[in-house]
């Protein structure tokens, strides 16, 4: 950090960082009503001769796959199809497109363009904007700071801001929050804002709604990042030079390298997407043009757009379909391209990163909410003016969810097909008078053709994936050609083992949904910990239960059925052991020991994460629970960063008013700051927190 500040002194450096927040700059951002007509920015008409080639390639594709499977399922089943040979048709069609739309893509990711960074000056103001919500402080700002460090170097500081916009309530996360950036100004080379909000309307589309409402106006570009994401200037440079080139783009996405994973769940993810995910995105890039989708993070945005364009509204009724729009992004992606706007995935941008879910758990708690956001899509697929492929994206969100009860389905009607053939006879003359007789008519050899075409279809993208990597330097990086197809085949393994758990998980949450249960707001797991047998039995008995029964009754009944529904069985039956197994950290040191899951980052980690983690490690220590608070009645320095980074007093309503009343008499009546704590609420904990005066008395008292 001491080279970003050279030539600058003491002074300028803290005048640049007086007050938690800057001036206000007011920008009008309406509530949409996506019911009704809105004010269209157009754009220059261009020549998109690729992208039509490639989503004819990806649609089309699809429907032919779907249309040969139609085909040759029926031809299986003979003229007469019995109702539950129907029901498989029906289930199994829109399975086997799914995975077609997959492998259709990545040959449609070869007409992405190529695209360039336009030179010349750009005066664009950026604001990089982390919404965080109780997260490990400490690692959230030494991105930050990292971060301010090599924006300086780029020569980026006389225009770029950093805002952390909190949105906590445990009053001592909000404690380690302002200290952890206090620490950070003191040697940051350009300005880090805090701004901590009273309530949390609208979770983390009313977070940056409030930012652009009340600082739109300073700025003409945000980045946005996730507390655990992360991007180099040199990334942010290129974005906002390309967004200042292009009057009409109004997003542009980034395609996020997944890093820092040290569960054997987190390395299996995080080599997946290196490994498989630049192909994936230059397909959705291709498909997607200039009509594409945004994911929350590690993307820049064009301010004036977004205020005119993405003013949420809530949705009627209760949640879960109603109220706040959780998926807020695919929305606002939407919104801007409903509005005449250019959202694109520039999948060609390098450095940007993000952490990875740590476990199997983990994994299902943030696919809870998930879920239900895009199942809250369903409502908004009749948009006003919303432009056909933003409807596409949220059409492959919805199924991306939908198609594990379709293929819950598919197994159980398939195995209820199996059972009716095995347990009854067949009635070869139905009717008295029938001259010949109905022959049962199922196609085997057909049946068999058509799940290697499936399995085909789904494990070639990966071998294509894995060969492209052996050809570039990522085959080097990640230890060669060897561990690259070692490591390809360990994942499919234990892709192999989560995927049915997953199935069932998603079908679950699925149900619950559809039941009316809220998924809520809680804090995301970063670190993980790996959780004890009780835990996992807790989660996974009816998974363990469920393969048991099957594989009995079809060892009973139908032995050759096991050949086909082994890899399903075994991941039910051992997902307690998978679950508990792949949120080890000693499984993931296991499998890099022996060059397993390893990726160029882990090699050859990326200058700023490395930064990151030194900043991180020079910040104060983050306590917990009642220390935090203790630690500000007894340190004036810490009490005094702290109460620098409150918001200005407000006059507020008495109702609002009455948590820090109440505080104030507690502590007036305490006899040491232990006792006043122990008086306190948690709303007024946090009024004490939030209030000089307060903290001013409750130093006072004896520690």
């Amino acid at each position: 950090m001491a080279v970003a500040l050279v030539g600058m002194s003491d002074d300028q450096n803290m005048t640049r960082h007086t007050g938690a927040v800057p001036p206000e700059a007011p920008m009008a951002m309406p509530v949409q009503d996506f019911a009704a007509a809105c004010t269209r920015h157009r754009p220059r008409p261009q020549n998109c001769w690729r992208v039509w080639l490639a989503r004819l390639i990806t649609f089309g594709g699809t429907a032919a796959i779907a249309l040969i499977g139609l085909w040759q399922m029926f031809a299986a089943f003979g003229d007469k199809p019995t109702p539950m040979q129907m029901a498989l048709l029906v289930l199994f069609v829109p399975t086997f497109a799914w995975i077609g739309f997959s492998f259709c893509a990545l040959l449609a990711g070869q007409l992405v363009p190529r695209i360039t960074t336009p030179d010349g000056p750009n005066t664009a103001r950026v604001a990089v904007v982390m919404p965080i919500y109780h997260e490990n402080a400490t690692q959230s700002i030494g991105l930050l700071a990292a971060l301010a460090g090599d924006l300086a170097r780029k020569g980026l500081a006389d225009r770029a801001e950093i805002f952390v916009l909190s949105d906590s309530r445990d009053p001592a996360i909000a404690v380690n929050e302002t200290l952890a950036i206090a620490a950070a100004r003191e040697t940051s080379p350009l300005p880090i804002w805090y701004r901590r909000r009273t309530s949390n309307e609208d979770r983390k589309s009313g977070n940056v709604a409030e930012f652009v409402r009340r600082w739109g106006g300073r700025y003409d570009q945000m980045v946005v990042l996730d507390a655990d994401s992360i991007m180099t200037a040199d990334a942010i440079a290129h974005l906002s030079a390309r967004m200042n080139g292009d009057p009409d783009l109004g997003l542009i996405q980034t395609m996020p390298v997944l890093v820092g994973g040290e569960t054997i769940f987190a390395r299996l993810t995080q080599f997946a997407g290196r490994v498989y995910g630049p192909m994936i995105a230059r397909g959705v890039a291709a498909w997607s043009g200039n009509t594409g989708n945004y994911w929350g993070h590690n993307a820049i945005i064009r301010i004036s757009a977004f205020a005119a364009a993405c003013g949420l509204p809530r949705l009627r009724g209760r949640p879960p379909f109603g109220g706040t729009i959780l998926s807020h992004d695919f929305v606002e992606a939407a919104a801007l391209c409903r509005a005449g706007w250019k959202v694109r995935l520039d999948a060609d941008l390098r450095g940007s990163y993000e952490g990875c879910p740590p476990t199997l758990l983990d994994m299902a708690a943030r696919e809870r909410r998930w879920a239900q956001g895009n199942l809250q899509h369903t409502r908004l697929l009749a948009m006003r003016g919303a432009r056909a492929f933003s409807r596409v994206h949220f059409a492959v969100g919805i199924l991306g969810f939908l198609m594990s009860p379709i293929w819950l389905a598919l197994i159980l009607v398939g195995l209820i097909l199996s059972a009716t053939v095995l347990l009854s006879t067949p009635e070869y003359f139905p009717n008295a008078y029938q001259l010949f007789p109905d022959w049962p008519v199922f196609d085997a050899k057909r049946m068999l053709w058509l799940f290697t075409a499936a399995m085909a279809l789904l494990l070639l993208p990966k071998l294509i994936a894995t060969l492209r990597a052996w050809t570039r330097p990522l085959g080097n990086e990640a230890g060669g050609p060897v561990r690259i197809f070692a490591s390809a085949l360990f994942e499919i393994f234990l892709s192999a083992l989560i995927a049915p758990v997953q199935m069932l998980i998603q079908t679950r949450q699925i149900i619950d949904i559809l039941r009316g249960r809220d998924s809520g707001w809680q804090a995301q797991s970063r670190a993980g910990t790996m959780p004890g047998w009780g835990l996992v039995l807790s989660r996974h008995w009816a998974h363990v239960l469920l393969g048991v029964v099957t594989l009995i009754v079809l060892a009973r009944f139908s032995p050759a059925q096991l050949i086909w529904l082994s890899p399903i069985l075994a991941g039910l039956i051992l997902s307690p052991l998978t679950s508990r197994l792949s949120a080890s950290p000693v499984f993931g040191r296991w499998a890099r020991m022996r060059g397993l899951l390893v990726t160029p980052e882990e090699r050859m980690p990326p200058a700023i994460l490395s930064e990151a983690a030194a900043a991180a490690r020079a910040l104060p220590r983050a306590l917990t629970g009642a220390d935090a608070i203790l630690f500000l009645g007894r340190d004036a320095k810490a009490r005094a960063r702290h109460i620098a980074l409150l918001q200005p007093p407000t006059q507020l309503p008495a109702a609002q008013r009455l948590p820090r009343i109440t505080a104030a008499a507690k502590i007036e009546n305490a006899e040491t700051q232990t006792e006043a704590l122990g008086f306190l609420d948690r709303n007024e904990t946090d009024a004490l927190i939030s209030d000089s005066a307060l903290l001013e008395q409750f130093s006072r008292l004896p520690g």
